[in-house]
């Protein structure tokens, strides 16, 4: 697409683009994918260059992989250079050449197991790395067109679409663009939800500063050995972290602060950083210093007619579990096919409005997840003799190590919160009575209940069944004799893609315990049973249109 293709002209009628993506961090980029993916056409913009100097986003959850595997982009991912062989440990200390308060082991990459739930496992990436993987997979479709330098003036809307003044901030030229929708990735400052007046209540959790540094040879230079993270324990509580970025010389070193403001002309980086290596004569760079507000808070409204937002434009999380960018991923798997399905007629008037009907709650249950594990790092009840060389210091030390050590687990250990999200309350899937699964952030129970991510199992063909799903709905028939012709003729009549996908493996008929198990474009589960009793009902519910 060029300029010229589409500069509106003011008088238009019709739309000329389905949709425009403001936004080109991880979530805005995984929509135009998404959207590619699905057969719409999409332009992303973004005032930035694209490049990321202070990479934030380290932890790539499960679900995101699946999302990734969707795309066939998991192995790039994997291969974009972080150490297979690099320990992902988390260390509680007082500096790196400090005292050890305590030390969960865990293994690399390498050896870290693919839980059997799933076809794919977490990997540590940075947002350096991952965002260009996901550049280029959107540069590569002909269906989307990403333009850094572009910012968003002003916007409008009518029931037709939304016109948008972009200006091109190399040129200085302003262009009227006319699309069905507007999807606003921008942001915790989102511009878009502001000028929309949308609410975002929460609250703050306190200011930090983080400090990006190169250290080369860092891990041979203290006595703590390979860590994924360094928490530290001071007089005061625990005051910082340091985290792994590319398995090797970068580093990010959060400062905690508190409700107050850090007072930012007097926070001297390099003091921080020494402190936090517990030695004077180790090398370091700082390359970049970047205050930010951690806080919790949850948008009212996550869209308004044609104007939908999605990530840190609708929810601010700690960082405390990797849920952010996370969250967003999710968002972008829920609300692709969503859209793709409005665009192409099928889809009914309450489906876009099921996006966050079914992703809020989520997020909320993500935001609480992210702020237990934050307080639990501040779990410090009397931490004065931290530092002190008595017995008192030493009994202090032990108990600080062992109440973080278990206070915090549920951060490092949360499959259940990954993929155990359901839409139990969805009004666009049809309940079949089942009692719920426990909702555990640490223990993930498969099922098939209809909300529920579709379980994963290996099939004959080497196969995930996560494989199957995507385009269109998949009907799995498990049992020869169910007859799902009727199912089949309303899917045809409202022209609703159906794909019908039989399985004769017994193991994976048990694991889903029904004859028939319709499952949605994202691979939740919108319908079961052993047999088709009013087939409009069940078509047109999932589709939006009940």
């Amino acid at each position: 697409m060029t300029d010229r293709d589409l500069a509106g002209q003011g008088t238009a009628t019709q739309p000329q683009l389905p949709v425009l993506i403001v936004g080109g961090g991880p979530v805005g980029l995984g929509m135009a994918i998404e959207l590619a993916w699905q057969g719409v056409d999409s332009v992303l913009i973004d005032e930035s260059d694209g490049s990321v100097p202070h990479p934030r986003t380290g932890l790539i959850a499960v679900r995101t992989m699946e999302l990734f595997r969707r795309w066939g982009l998991a192995q790039r991912v994997r291969d974009a250079g972080f150490p297979p062989d690099y320990e992902l440990s988390m260390v509680f200390c007082t500096s790196l050449n400090g005292q050890l308060l305590a030390k969960e082991p865990y293994p690399c990459m390498r050896d870290t197991p693919t839980p059997p739930q799933t076809p794919e496992k977490k990997q540590r990436c940075p947002q350096s790395w991952m965002q260009p993987v996901l550049a280029d997979a959107a540069r590569a479709s002909e269906r989307s067109d990403v333009r850094f330098r572009h910012r968003l003036q002003a916007f409008t809307q009518d029931e037709r679409g939304v016109t948008s003044q972009v200006t091109n901030l190399l040129t200085g030229q302003t262009l009227q663009w006319r699309s069905q929708y507007l999807l606003a990735c921008d942001g915790a400052t989102s511009s878009v939800r502001a000028e929309l007046g949308i609410a975002m209540p929460g609250r703050l959790l306190s200011y930090s500063v983080n400090v990006l540094i190169r250290a080369p040879g860092l891990v041979q230079q203290h006595r703590m050995g390979q860590a994924e993270r360094y928490l530290f324990v001071g007089p005061e509580g625990t005051w910082g972290n340091l985290t792994v970025v590319d398995g090797d010389s970068v580093w990010r070193l959060t400062v905690l602060g508190s409700e107050g403001k850090l007072d930012l002309a007097s926070f001297d980086a390099s003091a921080w950083v020494r402190r936090a290596l517990g030695r004077d004569d180790i090398a370091f760079e700082v390359l970049s210093v970047m205050p930010w507000r951690r806080s919790e808070s949850l948008a009212e409204r996550w869209r308004d007619r044609r104007v939908l937002l999605a990530g840190d434009a609708v929810h601010t999380t700690s960082p405390t579990g990797g849920m952010g960018m996370n969250t967003g991923m999710q968002e972008v798997l829920d609300l692709g096919w969503k859209l793709a399905a409005t665009l192409a007629g099928w889809g009914g008037p309450q489906l876009l409005d099921s996006y966050a009907t079914e992703r809020r709650p989520v997020a909320a249950r993500n935001l609480a997840f992210s702020t237990r594990n934050f307080n639990a790092w501040r779990d410090v009840p009397d931490p004065r003799a931290m530092l002190d060389d008595t017995p008192e210091g030493e009994r202090v030390r032990r108990e600080t190590g062992h109440r973080l050590a278990e206070s915090t687990r549920v951060e490092w250990e949360s499959l259940g919160l990954q993929i155990g999200h359901r839409y139990d309350d969805s009004p666009i899937c049809l309940a079949d009575g089942s009692p719920p699964t426990p909702d555990d952030d640490s223990i993930y129970v498969p099922t098939a209940r209809p909300g529920s991510r579709a379980p994963h199992a290996w099939l004959a063909d080497g196969r995930s069944t996560l494989d199957l799903f995507g385009r269109g709905f998949v009907l799995l028939v498990f049992r020869p004799a169910a007859d799902s012709s009727a199912l089949q003729a309303a899917c045809a009549r409202r022209s609703v893609p159906l794909h019908i996908e039989p399985i004769a493996d017994p193991a994976v008929a048990a694991l889903y315990e029904r004859a028939l198990v319709l499952v949605r474009p994202d691979g939740h589960v919108a319908w079961r049973g052993d047999a088709v009793l009013d087939a409009y009902k069940i078509v047109d519910t999932v589709r939006g249109a009940a």
